[in-house]
């Protein structure tokens, strides 16, 4: 039959029902999928933490310096006390008792040091979470510090293996979980500290932002400035980000730029109700100047560090040879990586978060040996290396950063914590 057009199957019977939806994936399915998902990442940073961590546990008992310092600086009665200690003190006191922010002066000082330590000087998250996990399951403030701490941690090493995965593949981001478990400032992320929880924060904040989660990033990076106040460097790169998407006209222009609005009120919001609380609209600077001697000075007491350290002159502010020689080494290798990092052309928002928080703590009078633990947060760092790496066969990669954990459990734990002030 001409002018026809030919049948290519069978027809289907008029009344012939619809064809049945896809099944939908019961529980057990949806937890399948996600441990094969997460599974490895997990795995990844919990074996090589847990092996720098048995390391760093042993040290402390073998060497025993800790059971004659005093619980708050670095002592205890067992070895896993030492990881509430020192900044862990003030965090279990602040979930205990609260905030009260006051200048109060030393009677009769006149050095380095003229105000007496206030709790205001730690930002209200991450101990906020230890009150809420003490209250859900009974813990004490230690206890419920170290769940906040290790629970994050890994919430910190998923996002950084999604952000890296995004750029080099899932391997890559595999080996940069496995750098940043053993980066030299390593040994906060088990313990009473914000490095974990304030991790995670910018990592997912970064991710949300490549991938255009505007309402995600703002309220991440808002949160982020309520953990601690070096989040003004992730603010900044949220809005470089976001200005970036309304130039190039990528999207709706009210998103980011709504986003820019959001993420600097927690850190703005903390400094504003302590300087109201204190009745010094400048009292949280004046609390980190005057009791920990911690104020922004350009970088003059990191050139004084790293023009000293070399010529082996140790006369320096807050010198602690051990961990300033520790130091020394991060903060040289840093801009090596950074510079590795831009040659991949990566999203605007990792490479100014980077370079932003690198020179906010560079610019910083504090102790220098502590930089370790300040960068730990500047996970894009592990990028370029990630990629590098990722060529490497399984048996070279375990013998690599298995290695790097069990000496972890000294340069990014004892030495940290014992030879050091954290």
């Amino acid at each position: 039959m001409t002018g026809t057009t030919p049948l290519t199957g069978p027809a289907a019977p008029a009344d012939a029902p619809d064809a049945p939806p896809p099944a939908v994936p019961g529980p057990r399915e949806r937890l399948r999928s996600l441990a094969a998902r997460h599974g490895p990442v997990l795995a990844t940073y919990g074996v090589l933490k847990l092996v720098g961590f048995a390391v760093f546990m042993l040290l402390l008992d073998s060497a025993g310096d800790f059971r004659e310092k005093h619980p708050r600086f670095g002592g205890g009665a067992h070895p896993w006390d030492v990881l509430g200690s020192w900044d862990g003190w003030w965090y279990q006191q602040i979930a205990l008792f609260g905030y009260d922010p006051a200048l109060e002066p030393v009677p009769g000082a006149t050095g380095l040091i003229t105000l007496e330590g206030n709790s205001a000087a730690f930002f209200p998250l991450y101990p906020a979470l230890m009150r809420l996990v003490m209250e859900i399951t009974g813990l004490g403030p230690y206890g419920a510090g170290m769940a906040v701490s290790v629970v994050c941690s890994f919430a910190a090493a998923l996002g950084i293996h999604a952000v890296t995965a995004r750029l080099g593949g899932h391997r890559a981001g595999l080996v940069a979980v496995g750098l940043w478990a053993v980066w030299p400032g390593s040994g906060t992320e088990w313990a009473v500290y914000s490095e974990s929880l304030y991790t995670a924060l910018a990592a997912w904040a970064c991710w949300a932002v490549t991938t255009r989660r505007w309402a995600l990033a703002a309220v991440l990076t808002f949160a982020a400035g309520l953990t601690r106040p070096t989040a003004v460097a992730l603010v900044a790169a949220l809005g470089v980000a976001g200005l970036c998407a309304v130039l190039r006209r990528e999207e709706d222009w009210r998103r980011p730029l709504a986003a820019v609005a959001i993420a600097p009120l927690g850190v703005a919001g903390y400094l504003g109700w302590v300087g109201y609380r204190m009745g010094d609209w400048g009292g949280y600077t004046k609390l980190q100047e005057g009791a920990w001697g911690h104020t922004f000075d350009y970088g003059r007491h990191s050139l004084d560090v790293l023009t000293s350290l070399p010529v082996g002159h140790f006369d320096y502010l807050f010198a602690m040879p051990m961990e300033d020689t520790i130091g020394v080494g991060v903060v040289l290798l840093v801009p090596v990586l950074t510079v590795l990092l831009v040659r991949l052309r990566p999203p605007v928002v990792l490479v100014v978060y980077t370079v932003l928080s690198y020179l906010t703590v560079m610019g910083t009078q504090q102790y220098f040996g502590n930089v370790s633990r300040y960068l730990l947060p500047l996970f894009p760092l592990s990028v370029p290396l990630a990629l590098a790496m990722r060529r490497l066969s399984r048996s070279a990669l375990v013998t690599v950063l298995g290695t790097a954990a069990v000496a972890s459990g000294s340069y990014a734990g004892y030495v940290l914590f014992e030879l050091g002030v954290p």
